[in-house]
């Protein structure tokens, strides 16, 4: 339920309000807007008496959500949310890129690399520690070591950090990384979830590989009943029958959620895609229809590279990709509000 408050509410008249509210054991989440102040309801509302509330001299309307995801919903928070991470803002017009190899394989590799994305425009440096890989056999990461060579690359670039977490048990590590990406296949593990609430962190939480958008944004909504609202979606592909990709890059994505979340929307286009040079028109059309940031796989030598080398881009070939991605960019964030109201 929503309470949209008159403009500048008698303050006592308020204070009563929210009183009351809580005193029906609900959650009440205040949003200040443009033009308006909504009070967001959760919990069981069938208590509310509607017309009681609309006849107050504060209330201007009230509304149900008939959504079941409540923090998340921009119905409850009109204007766009920003996530501050290391320094680097994401959301409400913040456009960021987060790059950097698929794993972690050696000190020089991962600090080489954070030193030529930075040098080309990225602002966040991506790096995998912990590795789900489809086979037993394959390079499953560098794990703890991992995580130390990602924050000597964030000391010497001081870049904030970007990587994923599989376990909880892991989490203990992961005190100095600035963003904590929950993998695909890990959008439905609730428990991993319901703890990453209380962590107080940015979460980059990807979309599961056959997942509605709805299922995404009640995965949020388990981080945010924790008490911790910043999440950002991640649009990474899905799976259809398609195989001439490595999965389907469902860009409607971007502005559907736009309108439906107040959240920040990321996209990457190298898992999506699965083939370098397919990163390039995917990365400009995600900038084009409104994405808040890109996440790109880069890798020194990706012919090497001991995971997804076909999908990553040489620093080259990313420097090329950031000078397209600019040249859009001052058009992308307007043309998409358009779309939200």
């Amino acid at each position: 339920m929503i309470v949209i408050l008159k403009k500048n509410p008698n303050e006592k008249q308020l204070e009563n309000l929210l009183d009351w509210l809580k005193g029906l054991n609900l959650t009440v989440h205040p949003s200040q807007g443009a033009t308006h102040t909504l009070l967001g309801l959760v919990g069981d509302t069938s208590a509310v008496d509607i017309d009681l509330l609309r006849a107050l001299d504060i209330v201007e309307d009230v509304k149900r959500v008939q959504e079941p995801y409540k923090n998340a919903n921009r119905k409850f928070h009109e204007e766009d949310s920003v996530i501050t991470a290391g320094g680097v803002s994401i959301g409400g017009g913040n456009f960021q890129v987060i790059a950097g190899p698929c794993s972690i394989e050696t000190e020089e590799q991962i600090c080489l690399v954070a030193r030529q994305v930075k040098e080309a425009g990225a602002t966040m440096l991506r790096g995998g520690a912990f590795k789900p890989r489809t086979s037993p056999y394959a390079f499953q990461g560098l794990r703890g070591h991992g995580l130390d060579l990602l924050l000597l690359a964030k000391k010497e670039t001081g870049l904030p950090v970007v990587t994923e977490i599989m376990d909880l048990s892991q989490l203990p590590l992961f005190d100095e990384v600035d963003v904590i990406q929950v993998g695909a296949r890990n959008m439905q593990n609730f428990e991993l979830l319901k703890e990453l609430g209380h962590t107080g962190k940015p979460i980059l939480l990807k979309r599961g590989l056959a997942n509605t958008l709805q299922e995404l944004l009640m995965s949020a909504e388990y981080i945010m009943a924790g008490g911790n609202s910043q999440v950002i979606l991640c649009e990474r592909g899905i799976r259809t029958f398609e195989t001439a990709t490595r999965n389907t890059l469902d860009l409607a994505a971007v502005p559907m959620l736009k309108k439906l979340t107040h959240l920040p929307v990321v996209v990457d286009p190298s898992h999506a895609t699965g083939i370098s040079w397919m990163v390039k028109p995917m990365a400009i059309a995600a900038t084009a229809c409104g994405a808040d940031g890109l996440m790109i796989e880069v890798h020194n030598d990706p012919k090497k590279a001991l995971c997804d080398g076909a999908q990553s881009l040489t620093p080259e070939a990313f420097q090329d990709v950031m000078n397209s991605v600019n040249a859009i960019r001052p058009h992308a964030y307007n043309f998409s509000k358009e779309f939200q109201a």
